[in-house]
């Protein structure tokens, strides 16, 4: 079973998973290369008993659980990080902290088509992905060893996946991951100080400065981060405050199906589909114990979710391992510029389609 161990030097957990190695590729599947074709699928329809048994899907009318016929499907990671048995166990060893690897990790097939990326999908399908999201996130934070959810997308080798059906994971957590943590600190001293959401704060300047805005349509705001740490990073957020994922409407769903796919489009028809991680910045769980006393009684009015995308143009090397430092050589107002002017049309993205076909043959 995996561990989680506490550096205290860096005040952050570490998850030693040694499961993880039996992944396609393996504990050493580093580098750009193309992923690996793995044969048959186990993501694709038909091949549904060579995953664990789905815990979640969403299906045609008239089909049965563990079999054809979804549009989503979840289920748990067969090379999981963490897992949902047991006590987590939390003790000392020597100055250390640690705690057995008790969580969930699971997978979303986000579609029955091998070759379709979320940028591929209508955006009913991508509503279909998100409410599946939200879904899980309401029925992990029912456990109350669950501290946190995080939902994330690897797409391509350099954004570390290891297989290309269009997928995406969660990992659920019985700590706040330090990044979070940190986060939620600025969130609630801003509020303690001036009574207002920090991240509505930030829309507002956004919204009235314009130069990193990419989109601004049907409640939810693109834009490039102030301080990006990498090339064309965008953030996808409501504009209203919203401090639940949980709480995500149908209606709410389908706008940001919407964003989330205007934006994969302009990465890839002006970045020229580059590999990328995205990551949803949910809300912790409130049911969890052992709760501090009044942490989160602000988180109401104080938190406000959003989606992060990085595209994967560069490589962290030492400096930014060394420091947390990141040098980014694009600006965001100049990634948001070039993102803004990026034809989304259909015509335009079936003339990449196109291009893309015939680039495919001549190779073949």
């Amino acid at each position: 079973m995996s561990e989680l161990r506490r550096d205290p030097l860096d005040q952050r957990w570490v998850i030693i998973a040694p499961e993880r190695s039996r992944r396609p590729r393996g504990a050493l599947g580093f580098g750009h290369e193309p992923l690996e074709a793995v044969d048959p699928c186990p993501f694709c329809p038909g091949h549904e008993s060579l995953t664990p048994p789905e815990i979640l899907a969403t299906r045609e009318p008239g089909s049965h659980a563990n079999g054809p016929g979804w549009r989503v499907r979840v289920f748990a990671n067969q090379f999981p990080s963490l897992t949902v048995e047991g006590p987590h166990g939390l003790h000392a060893d020597g100055p250390y902290d640690a705690m057995r690897g008790v969580g969930a990790h699971e997978v979303i097939v986000e579609s029955p088509s091998h070759d379709h990326d979320l940028a591929d999908l209508d955006s009913s399908q991508v509503r279909d992905v998100l409410l599946c999201w939200r879904d899980r996130l309401i029925d992990l934070y029912r456990d109350t060893r669950m501290k946190y959810v995080l939902l994330f997308k690897n797409r391509g080798a350099a954004a570390g996946a290891t297989l290309d059906h269009p997928h995406s994971q969660l990992i659920a957590t019985p700590v706040n991951p330090i990044r979070i943590s940190r986060k939620l600190d600025a969130y609630r001293e801003h509020f303690k100080r001036k009574e207002r959401c920090l991240f509505c704060d930030l829309l507002q300047h956004e919204r009235h400065d314009g130069s990193r805005i990419v989109r601004d349509e049907g409640g939810f705001l693109t834009f490039a981060p102030y301080a990006s740490r990498f090339p064309f990073e965008l953030m996808i957020a409501p504009k209203e405050h919203r401090w639940s994922f949980a709480e995500l409407t149908r209606h709410e769903a389908d706008a940001m199906a919407r964003a989330v796919k205007d934006a994969l489009l302009r990465m890839r028809l002006g970045l020229g589909d580059p590999a990328y991680n995205f990551v949803l910045h949910a809300e912790p769980n409130l049911h969890a114990v052992p709760r501090r006393s009044g942490f989160w009684d602000t988180l109401r009015y104080d938190f406000h979710w959003q989606l992060i995308i990085y595209p994967r143009l560069t490589a962290v090397a030492g400096f930014e391992w060394g420091t947390g430092f990141y040098v980014n050589a694009t600006p965001p107002e100049e990634a948001a510029r070039h993102l803004r002017g990026v034809d989304v049309s259909d015509g335009a993205v079936a003339a990449w389609r196109a291009a893309q076909q015939g680039h495919a043959e001549r190779k073949g």
